[in-house]
Formats: C-alpha cells, structure tokens, sequence
C-alpha cells in the first residue's frame, strides 16, 4: 500500500463534518480550543501524520470544514488552529439550521434510517433549508480548496456535498462516508422523488462511498439502480465519464488504547470500586438518550430475567447509564419518563431494603469510570433496535485484557456482523434477551475466553487507524482502475498506428460484435441489419484474414445475414459456434439444459406489466427486451426491478448470470461468454496481429479476455477495458474502410 501512495501526488487532507474536532470557547475575547478525543479525529490524525507513506502532506495541517455555534463576530480576528487541524468555521442563519439539523436531519433522516418512519416528518422547508446549509459547507470548502487535496465527507448531514465539489473541482479526490444505517429500498422509496433523487446524485459525486456494512453497502445500490438508474459491477458504479466505489468499511476503535487501560490505576480503582459495591453478577449498559437503542425494550427483557430466575435475585446488578441528549424535544422527555417509570417499576416489583436490581443514572461518564466498569462487569447488555455500527460493543471487549466477560449484542447493530461469538439476540424479543442473560451468568470462564480472543483479534486487526486506511488504499486502488479503463479516442495518428501493425502482420484474427457495432441500434432488433458497404469491407478482410463475429445474437438470424461470407461466428455471449468451412453450430459443452422453466415466467411477468416488452427464449439464453416499450421510463425502472429480483432469486447452485445490455436484460449460464469464447480461438492460433471492437457492457469480458497486445475498441464515451474508443457506431465503417485499402495500397 505505501508504495501505491508513493506514486500519488499528495495534497492536505480536508474533512468536512457538521461538527469540528475541537469545541470554541470565547472567554475575555481569547478563543481557547478544546480538542475532542474521538475514534474519527485519532483516525485522521495518525493516517496523516503517523502512517509511513501517507497519502497526504504530513507538513500540513488537517483542514477541517464544520458548522460553528459561535458567531462571526466573535470569532473574527481568532486564529482557529492548533498543532494538528485548522478549522474553516461554517455559519448558518439559526432560522436555516433549525429546519436543516434539527428538521431534516434529525427529524427525517434519522428515524427513517433507523426503521421509524412512523416518527418522520417530510416538511418541505426542511430540504429546503437542507440544501441551503449544503450550500454553505460548499462556499466554505471552496474558499481554502487546492489542487491535489483530498476531501473526506461525513455522513448524512453533507449527502448533497459530494456533487457540488466534483461539479466545480472536477480533479480533486472525494470520498463519502455514512455513519448511520442505509435503509432498505422501500423505506428510502418515502422520500419525494426530488429528494431521493437528489441524495443518491449527490453522494455520487464522490469517487469512493463508504458505509458500516454490507447490507448498507447492497441497499445503497439498490436505490441508486432504482432511482437513478445505475447498474453496478462488483460494487463499481459507472457512470460513463467516472467510476465510484461503493463499499463497506467498518468502523472500529483505538483497540491498543483500551485494552492497555485496563492496568491504568484509575481504571482499576474504578473496577475495584465497582466489584465491592455492586452484587455478585454484574450487567452494565451505556446508551444516549435515543429510542433506536432500544433502552425500553432491553428492560423488559430484564425483567423476563427476574420473572422467570428467582434464584438470581439479590445476586445480580444492572448498571443502566444512559447519556442525556436533545432531552429539550418533546418525544426524547417523554422516552425519558417512560424509562424512569419503568426502572422504578422493576425495582418496586422485585427490589428490597437490601437489593436495587437496576442502578439507572442518567449522565455521562468520564473516562476512567467507563471503563472501570467495562472492566467490573460480566455481561455488556447492547441491544440497539437500529445501529448504524455501535462502538459501544467493541469498546468493551477492546478493554478485557483479562478475556473474561460476556458480551450480549443485537443482531439490529452493525457490528454484529463482525463480532459473531457474542450472543446475538433479537432486541424486540423479550425472552431473546432474558435467556441470553441467563446463558451468559452459565458461561464457563473457558468459553468466555474463547469468544474474547476471537472478537479481540478482529477488533486489534481492524482498529480505527485500519479502518481509515482502508478507506483510502480503496480511493488509491480506484484511480487506478480509472487509469485502466481511461478514454482514449482513436486519433487519426492513432489508426494509422494500427494500420501499420496490421500491414505489417501477416496472421490476423479480428473480432466484430454486431448490435452496435457493425449494425445501428434500432428500436426493433429484428430489422437492424448490416449494410452492404459495411458486409463488402468484411468479406475483404475475411479473404485474408480470420473474421469472427461475435454476438449475443441466435444462430439463425446470425447465420442469415452472414453464411455467404467466410467467417466464424460466436452467437449467444459464446454458447454456440459455427466454424467458417462448416455448416454445423457446435453447442459450448459447458452449456446445461433445464433452467429456464424456473426464471422464463418471472421475466413474463414484467414483460406483462409492461406495454411493448417482450421476451425474448434463445437456445442458451432467455431476453428481457424493452427498447420497444411505450413509457420508457416505467420500463427502466421496471427493468431496475427485475435485474434485482433475479439477482437475489438466482441461487448460487444454478450457475446463472445476468447480462445488463443495452436496453435488454438476458440470463445465461455463467460458464462462457465473449470473452472465454474469444480466448479460445486467439489460444489455438499463432495470431501476430488481433483486433476486437464491441459497444456492449458484454463486449468488456471480451477486452479483458484477449492479450495485452491486442487492439481493443469501445464505441461510445463508457469507460471501458477496451486500449481505444470510437465515438460512434458510423465511425466503425471509415476506420475499417481506412485500414482495409491501405492494406490493398
């Protein structure tokens, strides 16, 4: 990775945050900055100034773009800096980021990420104010923005930021990162079109778009397929003059910080404390005050524990901290009584003079004393409804150098999908929780251990420095990618390279896709036919060369047009051949009959539901058509929908492929296409000149397929595997005519 970074010009780091890494505090006209010490600053500071091979100028300092809660006046004149950040402060009208933070962050947003939509509020002056105050951060980013800079974007404050960079500052590198769940397609459908629209366009402008996990990930790209239309390749999103990265990138904690707190004396007097005050088994909780955490829930399951476990009274204590947050809201006050209800309840109910079953503060902690009882207790009870990561979790088992303890964790957090030998449990089932509770008191010290050392080791080997290197190794890797798949349009120095190598070959083997490249796309596929110039220029070369035509096509149409001419052709993606001295078509061996019963009726059922779409059953294949459709936008997002029902209906058993063409959706078998069928051919020759044009996203596995010195050319301005691109399909024609009588000159 640090000779990648190497080769890369290396700008500031920029991080544009709603918040900023320090807080301001104004006192006597002296502004004093008070650093924060959280997982994202610690990250930022180390990958620029700490790492080996940075990606960025470790002489610079952080620049650091977040909303400001003092006002201009008071901070005109103040030098905003100190040893690591320089902060750009944001202001915005308290009109302005009352509907843009509170209203369409926090009061849309946020539930309806978290799976409450019941609790969401769409009010227009909320977005309005939304890209106002996206606006603002972009002025401001604007101002102190370089050449070579990088700027990382966080969350879902900023969704709209992305674009407005990359619109203006087209060649700086922008990554994106979303801290909280990405909702599921039929919640984020809730949102206005605009809206939606708007959000998915804007995180695109980034070039890398990170999220927790990879159900985020997958969700992510659903909207954006059915909102906007674009398709994905191994989580790649082309946009034609741009590739973005999509990915899952778990955030994590500095693991080194707290495990080796565990031994600090503070920390131990804390533990220390704890264990002599507080009963024989000890559960603790630390939450913000939020009803995605599920606090509510979390209770009653403990109180299941108590209905059912009498023999465990008056040995047990819930520590139940939860941190105070936006308590001022109507909804979180009432959240609050109902948890003080509750507790009080619990404790009347099955408490005594002697024995306080839960002990709920509602605070923060300081440092020591959290993880003193991190530290004190047997069980860590997490159990979030909704939780974009949670932190919380790895906290805890971070800090157990002894490798005891337990950890009960909701299968609805993030990091469940990391940390697997916890006890996972559904947060809304009480007796989920009540018996998780109990199998933890039960666990031998054997087994505990066991499940510590496996979740340590993966927090240790993806900490929070992992985690932003990650990010950035993947921003590297893309502008890469975007070198290999770079546009560069056939020049007429260009051709005439290409013509000199092939004047001077005297074995050639060229591949012609059909669709699009010796023919036009037309609206009917059955009447776009090649032209009489076009057909003469390929008998001309196959005279002395091989010709081979490479379709996606059935054999009998290809074999009408072409059976008068001596070329091999390669129908349905490379199922089925035909040699040019023979009249047989050979069926690729790899080819198994008795699939298409199971996915031909889900196909017709969205041709159906579709005027003008028709399917299409070839030999191997079966098409899903909808360039003839009468709406075209009902049938690209219907097209939208079935590409993502098939994907998640294929099961992996069925060795089934899905073929995104040009407006056609086709399944085959996974085991040939263009690309294993133009290797074959080029493998069984002594070939010293090869040449492959193609327009299709299926024409990529072709490119890829054939050596390094081939001549491979895009038609179109896609970004592609193909050396060269021709701007259109009527280019095709002179380029060939061009290399065919200079070879004849």
């Amino acid at each position: 990775m640090n000779d990648l970074r190497k080769k890369e010009k290396t700008g500031r780091l920029i991080i544009v945050a709603y918040r900023l890494p320090f807080k301001i505090i104004n006192e006597n006209d002296q502004v004093q900055l008070f650093q924060n010490s959280g997982g994202l600053v610690s990250a930022v500071l180390s990958l620029v100034h700490e790492q080996e091979g940075s990606p960025f100028n470790s002489a610079e300092k952080i620049q650091w773009v977040g909303f400001s809660e003092n006002s201009p006046e008071e901070l005109e004149g103040q030098s905003l800096a100190n040893d690591s950040f320089q902060a750009h402060p944001v202001f915005i009208p308290a009109d302005v980021n009352e509907n843009y933070y509170e209203g369409f962050c926090n009061n849309l947003i946020w539930p309806l990420c978290h799976y409450f939509p019941s609790l969401a509020k769409f009010e227009d002056e909320y977005f309005d104010s939304y890209q106002i105050a996206n606006r603002l951060f972009f002025d401001k980013l604007a101002e102190i923005i370089q050449p070579d800079d990088v700027v990382w974007v966080q969350d879902y404050q900023l969704m709209l930021l992305p674009e407005m960079i990359r619109e203006r500052f087209p060649e700086n590198k922008i990554g994106f990162f979303f801290h909280i769940p990405f909702p599921s397609f039929e919640l984020f459908r809730m949102l206005p079109v605009k809206w939606r629209k708007a959000i998915i366009e804007g995180i695109l402008g980034a070039d890398v778009v990170g999220f927790h996990t990879n159900d985020y990930v997958e969700y992510f790209l659903k909207a954006a397929r059915m909102v906007s239309g674009y398709g994905n390749k191994l989580h790649y999103i082309n946009l034609s003059n741009r590739i973005v990265k999509v990915d899952s990138f778990p955030i994590s904690i500095d693991y080194k910080k707290f495990n080796a707190a565990y031994d600090e004396p503070e920390v131990q007097r804390e533990r220390l404390l704890a264990r002599e005050s507080l009963k024989e088994k000890i559960i603790f909780s630390v939450d913000r005050l939020d009803y995605s955490k599920g606090i509510l829930h979390r209770l009653h399951g403990f109180q299941r524990f108590l209905e059912q476990n009498q023999n465990w009274h008056e040995k047990v204590s819930y520590v139940m901290v939860v941190v105070p947050s936006r308590d001022k809201i109507d909804q979180y006050q009432q959240m609050k009584s109902d948890i003080d209800q509750t507790v009080g309840r619990i404790n009347a109910n099955y408490g005594n003079i002697n024995w306080q079953p839960i002990i709920y503060q509602y605070r923060s902690m300081a440092y020591d004393e959290l993880v003193g009882m991190y530290t004190a207790s047997d069980v860590a009870l997490i159990t979030p409804v909704r939780d974009g990561m949670n932190l919380v979790c790895k906290e805890y088992v971070a800090s157990r150098k002894d490798r005891k303890g337990v950890l009960i964790l909701s299968e609805m957090a993030g990091a469940a999908a990391e940390l697997g030998e916890a006890l996972i449990i559904n947060p809304l089932d009480n007796q989920d929780i009540a018996d998780a509770i109990l199998t933890a008191f039960d666990m031998p010290e054997v087994e505990q251990t066991k499940r510590m050392d496996a979740m340590q080791a993966r927090i240790r080997d993806y900490d929070i420095f992992a985690w932003t290197n990650d990010f950035f190794t993947q921003m590297i890797m893309l502008e890469q990618e975007h070198e290999r798949l770079r546009q560069v349009f056939l020049t007429n120095i260009g051709i005439d390279a290409i013509r000199k190598a092939y004047d001077a070959s005297s074995n050639r083997i060229l591949f012609f896709d059909y669709d699009g490249t010796l023919a036009p796309i037309v609206p009917d596929p059955a009447k776009a036919i090649v032209s009489v110039d076009t057909k003469k220029i390929i008998m001309d070369l196959a005279k002395r060369d091989t010709v081979i035509i490479i379709s996606g096509r059935d054999r009998y149409f290809l074999n009408d047009l072409f059976q008068d001419l001596p070329v091999h052709i390669i129908a349905e993606h490379g199922a089925l051949i035909k040699t040019k001295d023979s009249a047989e078509w050979v069926l690729n061996e790899s080819y198994e009959e008795n699939w298409k019963e199971s996915i031909r009726p889900i196909l017709d059922m969205y041709a159906k539901r579709c005027p003008g779409v028709f399917v299409e059953e070839k030999e191997t294949s079966l098409a899903w058509h909808y360039r003839t459709a009468e709406d075209k936008e009902y049938a690209l997002r219907r097209a939208q929908e079935l590409t993502w029902q098939l994907k998640n209906f294929i099961q992996p058993e069925l060795n089934l492929q899905i073929i995104e063409g040009n407006k056609v959706i086709e399944v085959k078998k996974t085991a040939f296409n263009k690309g294993t069928a133009a290797r074959a051919f080029v493998e069984n020759g002594d070939y010293d000149f090869i040449l492959a044009i193609g327009d299709d996203t299926t024409d990529e596995d072709m490119f890829e397929a054939l050596p390094e010195t081939a001549y491979t050319i895009k038609i179109g301005d896609d970004l592609s595997a193909a050396r060269n691109h021709i701007k259109n399909q009527q280019e095709v024609f002179h380029f060939l005519k061009f290399m065919v009588s200079s070879s004849e000159e």
